[in-house]
């Protein structure tokens, strides 16, 4: 009752602003409509529809059929799964530790190691040094120089690290007085009230490395040990993937398994975000009102 008592003008802006709502929403989702619609749908009417279909034509399992049969993509889905597993283990331990350490006001010199830190934000030792520093170290063409070298984003670590400061220093004192010790202040009190932040920082780092192909392709050589995102980027680009690949990719189908190979590889990121969703909005709140 209460729209209807509105003004013609205000009625007229709310009209505006669903209708605006509406097209980008509309505009947004489209492409990855189009692209569920294709890989179901018969590569002939796929493309005789010219980039625009609006519902499934000639519903089928064509191009999946080929999508599972490629000789590297279990392989790859299982290698990216390998490195997703162990590199959320190395980027969580690793960024949870420092950024406990750096938001401890009793940490002399934090604030120096901080600015270090940031610095490299900003100012890196570039590609070539970085390859040097791991194929000295015995990691390229192995899972880890998949994570290793990245253990910490620094982004992350800056938000993880303004999420620990945020709780206030009486809970830590009062813990400490109750003959709390460091390691148990930080996994029973800080941890559990930085829930939301850690939530965040383990999804970005999810996506970060579901959606890597630029490591593989700089440090791993062998292509049984390729994450599904190499071989994504190898059928997108190019479509060839060895001799012993071309009646894969000479087929009136390799539109579709395009398409088809992008969405096995994106819904299982999207099956995450119904989980972390409660924790998104608050987590990064936390670290752009508190720098």
């Amino acid at each position: 009752m209460q729209y209807w008592k509105s003004s013609p003008g205000e009625v007229a802006i709310k009209v505006v602003i669903v209708f605006v709502m509406v097209f980008v929403t509309v505009i947004t989702l489209y492409p990855f409509w189009y692209i569920m619609i294709a890989s179901f749908s018969d590569p002939k009417e796929v493309i005789r529809s010219g980039g625009l279909m609006l519902w499934f034509k000639g519903f089928g399992f064509y191009a999946y059929k080929e999508v599972f049969r490629h000789r590297l993509f279990l392989l790859s889905y299982r290698n990216t799964l390998v490195y997703l597993a162990s590199g959320l283990v190395v980027n969580m331990t690793m960024t949870t530790l420092a950024a406990y350490a750096l938001s401890r006001r009793r940490i002399r010199g934090r604030n120096l190691i901080m600015k270090l830190i940031v610095f490299t934000m900003f100012f890196s030792g570039g590609l070539i040094p970085t390859y040097i520093v791991v194929d000295s170290l015995g990691m390229t063409d192995t899972m880890w120089s998949q994570f290793i070298p990245f253990a910490i984003n620094t982004f992350n670590l800056i938000i993880l690290r303004t999420a620990f400061q945020s709780v206030p220093d009486s809970i830590e004192e009062a813990a400490i007085i109750d003959g709390a010790t460091a390691f148990q202040v930080m996994s029973r009190i800080i941890l559990p009230l930085a829930l939301p932040s850690i939530m965040v920082i383990g999804l970005y780092y999810t996506e970060e490395i579901w959606n890597s192909y630029f490591r593989a392709l700089i440090y791993i050589r062998t292509d049984t040990k390729y994450p599904l995102q190499l071989i994504l980027r190898q059928i997108l680009l190019s479509n060839t993937m060895g001799q012993q690949d071309q009646s894969f990719v000479n087929t009136n189908i390799g539109l579709t398994v395009k398409y088809a190979t992008i969405m096995v590889s994106t819904v299982p990121v999207l099956m995450v975000y119904p989980f972390i969703q409660k924790y998104f909005v608050q987590g990064v709140m936390i670290g752009s009102i508190k720098g």
